[in-house]
């Protein structure tokens, strides 16, 4: 598509200048998966040029059926972690940075070895990674209000913004991840629960989709990449002032305050 990089530009300044655009699906009717996923190539690309971002890692979204089924797909979706997006625990994230930010908790997988799809299956995840961290995603959307469809949330690096960490890189090995069990905590009160199994069944299955999409388009997912594997619950909003912790049974906890 001729306008990959003019719509990957508009994103980029919206990032930068935290305003919000019109959806691309309106703007450019017509806007298909295939090329919203050129837009977010063009989007790393121009970050490498301008900022000298590092991609550190992938994340992985639309995991759930209620999800997928809102949106009206049948599949997740992926977008690109940079080294910008790394929120270290203990350090408030500005909510002037953002525009409607919300916080999802996932289970992080590091990588120890190459995976190359197609056919990449959850025993060939398990044993190319070095371990599984608890994790907050903090999503955000440069369309206006959240009004997109697919093709918008691909182009938008799939509305990623930034990420936290927990402390602990622990073996998969004895773990069973459909049963991780998660407790979301906002301002001391409970406000989700999860477990593992809600991400495809498995959150290993959600990297083996990710390793099997890619080699659609000739990439692999590497040694010490981080992917981010799908959130466990619905996304909660955030604003300034708001603290978080999210409990993963096995994983440990981690949290995020928002300024």
């Amino acid at each position: 598509m001729d306008n990959s990089r003019a719509i990957a530009e508009l994103l980029y300044e919206a990032e930068k200048g935290v305003t919000p655009v019109e959806p691309l699906t309106t703007t450019w009717a017509g806007l298909t998966i295939e090329q919203a996923y050129a837009v977010q190539l063009g989007g790393v690309r121009i970050r490498a040029e301008r900022d000298s971002l590092k991609v550190v890692g992938k994340k992985i979204g639309l995991t759930s059926i209620a999800m997928q089924k809102l949106i009206g797909v049948d599949e997740p979706d992926y977008g690109h972690l940079y080294d910008s997006m790394l929120v270290r625990e203990g350090e408030p994230v500005p909510c002037g940075r953002l525009l409607l930010p919300k916080v999802e908790g996932e289970v992080a997988f590091v990588l120890n070895r190459r995976l190359n799809g197609p056919g990449v299956t959850i025993a060939d995840v398990l044993r190319a990674t070095a371990g599984v961290m608890a994790s907050i995603e903090i999503v955000d959307s440069r369309i206006r209000d959240w009004k997109i469809k697919l093709p918008d949330t691909i182009a938008d690096n799939a509305s990623s913004a930034r990420f936290v960490l927990g402390s602990r890189l622990l073996d998969p090995a004895g773990i069973d991840l459909r049963l991780v069990g998660m407790v979301m905590e906002k301002n001391g009160e409970v406000v989700s629960t999860g477990a593992g199994a809600a991400v495809l069944g498995h959150p290993a299955a959600s990297v083996a989709w990710l390793a099997n999409k890619l080699s659609e388009f000739g990439i692999a997912l590497e040694e010490g990449e981080i992917i981010l594997s799908g959130a466990l619950t619905a996304a909660v909003d955030a604003r300034a002032g708001d603290c978080f912790l999210i409990s993963f049974g096995g994983l440990g906890t981690v949290g995020v305050r928002f300024s």
